[in-house]
């Protein structure tokens, strides 16, 4: 079972290359759970005693705005690590995580995991880039939502998408990421239905087609063109 455990803590990306010693240490003080489909990790307010480690599965990192609408900052694959930006301010949790299908979770407690950033100041560095690199997506959709329409921020959706989760194929680029519609209406803060009529349009236009459940980009430069400043 530890072997195991250290086998996937190798494989975050934030633990790469740090000494045998300190990995096996890591999997003694971790624990496994799973986190059933649409189950809540944790809520905005509660304290931040706990960082995640995603092993299988995908988890959605959301806020709720104002006017109730969920607004989805980032769609979590295995090897990421999420929890951690409160641990580190000593703050409460400002964001909702959820499970959007089965997933396993490998679970720091804050004092082990900010002991061994203290010992490892080299992980210190590398999480700050993890970090800034989130932040940076994230700054990217909020200035989507301010100066683009709603077929320009879809646009821009199935483009990130497809240079992170696309295939190639000789029909075109095939999205290998289960996601819904209401799901890409939270993430480009929109609803449901206009991300389907939207998603119809570039059909019309011969930009994308549908295999399944899944979406293939069959024109990704014209696609890009549709990425309009309003």
């Amino acid at each position: 079972m530890l072997n195991s455990k250290i086998w996937y803590l190798q494989r975050i990306n934030l633990f790469k290359e740090i000494p045998a010693d300190d990995m096996e240490e890591l999997a003694r003080v971790t624990r496994m759970e799973l986190a059933k489909k649409k189950e809540t990790i944790f809520l905005p307010g509660e304290s931040s005693r706990q960082v995640y480690l995603l092993k299988t599965g995908r988890v959605k990192i959301s806020r709720i705005s104002e006017e109730g609408r969920e607004l989805t900052l980032a769609l979590l694959e295995p090897g990421e690590i999420f929890g951690e930006l409160e641990i580190l301010e000593g703050s409460a949790r400002d964001t909702i995580a959820e499970a959007m299908e089965e997933s396993q979770l490998c679970v720091i407690q804050k004092e082990q995991f900010l002991s061994l950033i203290r010992k490892r100041p080299e992980l210190s560095f590398r999480l700050t880039k993890l970090i800034g690199l989130r932040l940076r997506r994230i700054e990217s959709r909020v200035e989507d939502l301010v100066f683009r329409d709603v077929p320009s921020r879809l646009a821009h959706l199935l483009i990130q998408l497809s240079e992170e989760y696309g295939k190639e194929t000789p029909e075109g680029i095939i999205l290998n990421i289960q996601i819904t519609h209401q799901e890409m209406a939270n993430l480009i803060g929109s609803i449901r239905e206009t991300v389907s009529a939207t998603l119809g349009e570039f059909k019309k236009e011969g930009l994308i087609t549908f295999d399944g459940r899944k979406i293939i980009i069959l024109r990704p430069d014209l696609l890009r063109g549709q990425i309009k400043v309003s």
